[in-house]
């Protein structure tokens, strides 16, 4: 999967946006917003719309690639299973952040990941509302680019610091039991610690080295896939909980992103274990 392959799925992300995404910001009404596994699981027209107009433009572009997409994993689970089958497949997230858009903040992305072989190879976090959009292919680094004439420039994840200096986004609320309250009794252990409700966007802080920690405890592959793969062009170190690698395939078991493979150690030390 090429630079070139990569650009044209970031153009059918954008083509999406400004059809589907963007029309419908603040402009939602009652019957446009529903539910899914519960009252902060929101899906709305526009989630499902730029979905069927990624996965058909998809489907033209990338004949030989699988489509999983949220929505069409939420009405047909076992879609999931193709990850872990095809040789090619593409991951979409037609609106990463649903709960700020649909509240009408704009915080919100679309997100995209190619997956081969059973890793993810490229990776793509678009920022309808300005225009940029960061971009990884595996082996080859990261970078942040605009939709006007602006020079794209490389990305780097913040510089090292120690535990009680660095900050960033801990979505303790999605962990699972015992550890979801010692994660939340230890964030004082960090300078900071927040969430945006929006993983694209934290990933975007995180690998343009605004913040120096991501956790997770769900882990959908449209969430994180894209997200985590730029933040390792960025020179990032990421892995599990329990230190194995996150896999495509993986969905649970917690994720853990710093700046290197020593800040990785420290932050799991200090939350989750020491």
């Amino acid at each position: 999967f090429s630079a070139t392959d990569l650009a044209d799925l970031l153009a059918i992300l954008i083509a999406a946006a400004d059809a589907e995404i963007l029309p419908r910001f603040q402009r939602l009404e009652g019957g446009d917003v529903g539910t899914k596994s519960g009252p902060m699981d929101l899906v709305t027209v526009a989630d499902r719309a730029a979905e069927k107009r990624i996965a058909a433009a998809v489907a033209t572009r990338f004949p030989a690639a699988a489509f999983v997409g949220e929505e069409s994993v939420a009405e047909d689970p076992s879609r999931l299973d193709l990850l872990g089958a095809a040789d090619l497949a593409i991951v979409v997230d037609p609106i990463d952040g649903t709960f700020n858009f649909a509240s009408g903040l704009p915080l919100f992305g679309v997100m995209a990941a190619v997956v081969a072989g059973g890793e993810t190879v490229a990776g793509v976090i678009l920022d309808p509302i300005s225009g940029s959009h960061m971009t990884a292919v595996k082996g080859e680094g990261a970078s942040l680019g605009h939709r006007d004439a602006r020079p794209a420039r490389r990305l780097r994840v913040a510089a090292p610091l120690p535990v009680g200096d660095m900050h960033g986004c801990v979505s303790w609320s999605y962990m699972p039991g015992a550890l979801r309250q010692t994660v939340a009794a230890r964030m004082p252990r960090l300078a900071a610690a927040y969430t945006y409700r929006c993983a694209a966007h934290e990933y975007r802080l995180a690998a343009s080295g605004g913040c120096h920690v991501l956790a997770y405890g769900k882990l959908m592959p449209w969430d994180h896939l894209a997200g985590a793969l730029i933040h390792t062009e960025a020179g990032g170190f990421s892995a599990k909980f329990d230190g194995s690698p996150y896999r495509p395939t993986d969905t649970a078991g917690g994720l853990l992103l710093a700046p290197d493979a020593a800040s990785w150690r420290a932050l799991r030390d200090a939350l989750l274990e020491g």
